[in-house]
């Protein structure tokens, strides 16, 4: 794997070696303490998670794949994921595109409960994979609380949450792992639903229903510009860590000042100008800006036509519209612009589901 630069300014340059490493190794327990015996359940458990919309980070100087971090604002989708799981007394068995992702959590979860068995795995994502809707956190929350739940373990939800974050790994091309960034986001908002706003080490600052009852409409623009790999980092780690020297301070005054007073009182319009500013401030410009200013064209368009939320996921391309008005209206005003709604939903404002299928 290459050596990547990170130039946070002209007298912050350090280089990060990525390390491939197979599934199981580089386990980070956190000193969770086992203290209680495990009771296997016989049956299955599946569990279900939203996907997400990652709408900024606070600081990326803050995070780095071997430090996880950063603080930031995200909220659930209604898009899901789901992993079925099963003890069994032999080895453990995964059935899911991206198996060295889930083996490797799988050992992770483990070594930390201290289970000695196996597990027979099933897991299904969204299919939205590298376009900002947050397939992997969703798989590894469902993953991590299935297999809890299976073994009798006591592990708290913000426990994995923390797990999840300081494990959390991307799959390599001949089958290892290594990895990867982590704000804690993503898991948060599956996790509880609704609006998240994290710190931090992953600390989950605030939490609150959002939007309910509104349309939710994603747009997935044509872009020929990476949202992962190599692209990723050199974004992540570069650009977007000079922009946040400058505006850091900035939006979290936004997120602090205007933003959660405006989830307490359900102020749909106030949140999007909110999300609005940000778009345009730190690390949030460096990731719209990548994808060439016709995201921006497309954004500014949907806000002239009234929209009440409009804002980038993640590293894009993915447009999430938040707002009252129908789908039909919604493709209208998408029309002139070449675009079209790629998934109509709404909020998840329960998170994620537990359920015994046998």
């Amino acid at each position: 794997m290459p050596t990547m630069k990170i130039r946070g300014g002209d007298l912050d340059l350090v280089e990060y070696e990525f390390s491939p490493f197979s599934p199981g190794e580089k386990v980070n327990t956190l000193g969770i303490k086992k203290d209680r015996k495990l009771e296997p359940i016989e049956g299955k458990v599946r569990v279900t998670t939203p996907g997400r919309i990652h709408l900024t980070v606070l600081d990326m100087n803050r995070f780095a794949p071997n430090r996880p971090g950063g603080g930031g604002v995200g909220f659930a989708l209604s898009i899901y994921c789901f992993a079925e799981v099963e003890c069994t007394p032999g080895e453990t068995v995964v059935d899911y595109s991206r198996e060295p992702i889930v083996r490797h959590f799988a050992e992770v979860f483990k070594k930390t409960v201290g289970y000695s068995g196996g597990f027979r795995i099933l897991v299904r994502d969204h299919e939205q994979k590298h376009v900002g809707l947050g397939s992997t956190g969703s798989v590894l929350v469902a993953l991590a609380t299935a297999m809890n739940e299976a073994v009798g373990s006591h592990l708290t939800k913000d426990e994995i949450r923390l797990l999840i974050g300081n494990n959390y790994v991307e799959e390599t091309e001949d089958g290892r792992v290594t990895l990867g960034f982590e704000t804690g986001v993503g898991p948060a908002a599956v996790t509880y639903g609704g609006m998240a706003v994290t710190g931090d080490e992953l600390s989950l600052a605030y939490h609150h229903p959002f939007a309910e009852g509104k349309n939710v409409f994603v747009i997935i623009p044509d872009t020929t510009v990476s949202s992962s790999g190599r692209e990723e980092f050199d974004l992540l780690m570069n650009r977007a860590r000079n922009l946040d020297y400058q505006d850091r301070e900035l939006k979290a005054y936004f997120i602090l000042m205007d933003l959660i007073p405006a989830l307490e009182r359900g102020d749909l319009k106030k949140i999007g100008d909110v999300i609005w500013e940000i778009e345009f401030r730190g690390s949030k410009r460096a990731e719209v800006e990548h994808h060439g200013f016709l995201i921006y064209q497309h954004m500014s368009r949907l806000r002239e036509a009234g929209l009440e939320f409009v804002g980038m996921s993640s590293v894009g391309p993915s447009i999430a519209v938040v707002t009252e008005r129908p789908e039909t209206e919604m493709a209208e005003i998408l029309a002139p612009m070449g675009l079209k709604v790629a998934i109509s939903t709404k909020v998840d404002n329960v998170g994620l589901k537990v359920e015994w299928i046998e």
